[in-house]
């Protein structure tokens, strides 16, 4: 790592805008944490937060000192029906269906899975497991923030500490995010739909239809804001008095 950068103001500017970046692009890593770790015993929750935020840095930073073979990613790989497929599209389709599955069955489980508790012993998934699961999706969501930080810094000492301070600042943030999506079952289903949304925008994304991330990010704002109203509204007619 060179430390020239450290006196060009260039660099400085790139650092927070890349350890904004990472935040934003970290908020749906945060959120599909919260959901897979929900399914722990709740001693387990905060190590395994931790240690699946760690994963994602860890996956990032070893993205970075592969920035050769990365950028090769996005080299094509064959054509089929008439649009050349490079190995980045194969990931995020892989991705995409994934998240696609495991939202869609996190959702069924929200919905109808009382039954489905009773009859598995505990009723509860092992860490190892989630963090496999966490694991497979941080290689996702590395993917695309590791080649847009490449197009945004020089420097690849630059671009790990932005990865380093925006992991250390979700790794605060996690448990707190965490514990609300917990306490509020209708923010739980909303976060859910959130990484349908984020599922269905990676294969879109892989087949090569790009969807803007403002669009997206738009949206799951405005639904936060919705529903943060009937929250307060909730809580003013439980309210004594009201």
């Amino acid at each position: 790592m060179r430390m020239g950068w450290i006196t060009s103001p260039e660099a400085w500017i790139a650092l927070v805008t890349l350890t904004v970046l990472e935040i934003v692009l970290g908020i749906d890593n945060i959120i599909f944490i919260s959901i897979l770790v929900g399914r722990l015993p709740e001693k387990q929750r905060p190590r395994a937060r931790t240690v699946g935020l760690a994963l994602a840095m860890g996956t990032r930073i070893l993205l970075l000192l592969s920035i050769t073979w990365v950028m090769r990613l996005t080299a094509p790989l064959f054509t089929a029906m008439g649009r050349d497929i490079s190995g980045r599209d194969l990931i995020l389709i892989a991705g995409g269906l994934f998240l696609l599955w495991k939202s869609t069955y996190e959702i069924h489980h929200r919905v109808e899975g009382a039954e489905e508790d009773a009859r598995v012993p505990g009723g509860r998934a092992t860490a190892a497991a989630v963090l496999t699961q966490i694991a497979l999706l941080d290689i996702v969501f590395s993917l695309d923030s590791v080649i847009t930080a490449v197009g945004m810094a020089e420097d690849v000492g630059v671009m790990i500490l932005a990865i380093v301070v925006a992991v250390g600042f979700m790794m605060m943030a996690a448990g707190p995010v965490s514990d609300f999506v917990e306490r509020h079952p209708t923010v739980k289903m909303l976060a859910l739909s959130f990484l349908l949304l984020i599922a269905v925008t990676l294969i879109a994304e892989g087949l090569g239809r790009h969807i803007p991330k403002g669009y997206v990010y738009f949206a799951m704002a405005f639904s936060v804001f919705v529903e943060m109203l009937n929250l307060r509204a909730k809580k003013r007619r439980a309210a004594p008095g009201d």
